[in-house]
């Protein structure tokens, strides 16, 4: 199953309007002799899944780790991972293209290419009807499922009330989906707009908490940013436009709970 690792935060820059202290030099000398040491770092502690990210962390620029993960092995590259968008009742998601979005849908589906970085449009937001958001989502790495059944096993991204709510109010929320690992999952159902976020502080690493739990495959930051009112500047705001492959899945299929068929 697929879980999430969600931090809510304030973005803030402070200001450091003084040199250290004798105190603070000192302590900060002890702390690189301390940590200098004559043997050589083994690749395998910053590349492989160990749970820790020293050179990848949750809050690198997006489309870092998604261009680190496209680079690696594995059949990632020019893969379409289908992606499932849901959020709270009356909700709505939209993929750009080429400056305007698509037709907005409550269960979105889309194929999203790994590495690339996606702005796509949230509306019709419970409580701020006429609000809008533009969250990005950053893919990670992929899923394996059986030959033919890829639609079937989306990676899904479930946004709640509380997301939004902070978004709008100017905070920065960030959210981690992972693939459990088997042998300490979770055994309890769900179904493709439920899952169980894990809460932590803003001074933990999403990305990070997430990897010890299992295989992260994507990054969704959700702010209160808007488009640039100027031309120019929309490319750059969208990420170039990435391409991105449309999922048309019968409704019935989401009504009834259950996960959506080929």
């Amino acid at each position: 199953m697929l879980r999430l690792i969600k931090t809510i935060c304030e973005i803030r820059m402070p200001n450091q309007k003084h040199p250290l202290n004798a105190t603070q030099a000192i302590a900060l000398g002890m702390l690189l002799l301390h940590c200098t040491s004559v043997l050589a770092a083994s690749p395998d502690d910053y590349l492989g899944n160990q749970g820790h990210h020293p050179l990848f962390t949750g809050d690198a620029p997006p489309g870092v780790l998604g261009t680190a993960r496209a680079m690696g092995r594995g059949p990632v590259q020019g893969y379409f991972q289908p992606v499932a968008f849901s959020g709270p009742e009356g909700t709505k998601f939209a993929m750009p293209q080429s400056g305007v979005f698509a037709a907005a849908e409550s269960r979105l589906m889309s194929g999203l290419l790994i590495g690339s970085v996606y702005r796509f449009q949230i509306i019709g937001i419970p409580g701020a009807e006429g609000a809008e958001l533009y969250p990005t989502v950053e893919l990670l790495d992929r899923t394996y499922p059986p030959a033919g059944l890829a639609t079937r096993f989306p990676i899904p991204i479930n946004l709640d009330e509380e997301d939004l709510e902070a978004a709008l109010d100017g905070q920065m929320v960030t959210r981690v989906i992972y693939l459990e690992d088997p042998q300490t999952a979770v055994p309890l159902p769900e179904t493709p707009t439920t899952s169980r976020a894990i809460e932590i502080s803003q001074f933990q690493d999403p990305l990070e908490v997430a990897d010890r739990f299992g295989r992260p495959v994507a990054i969704v930051r959700i702010g209160s940013l808007l488009p640039p009112a100027t031309p120019e500047l929309m490319p750059q705001f969208y990420f170039g436009y990435p391409a991105w492959a449309p999922i048309y899945q019968p409704e019935p299929a989401y009504a009834s709970g259950q996960m959506p068929q080929p």
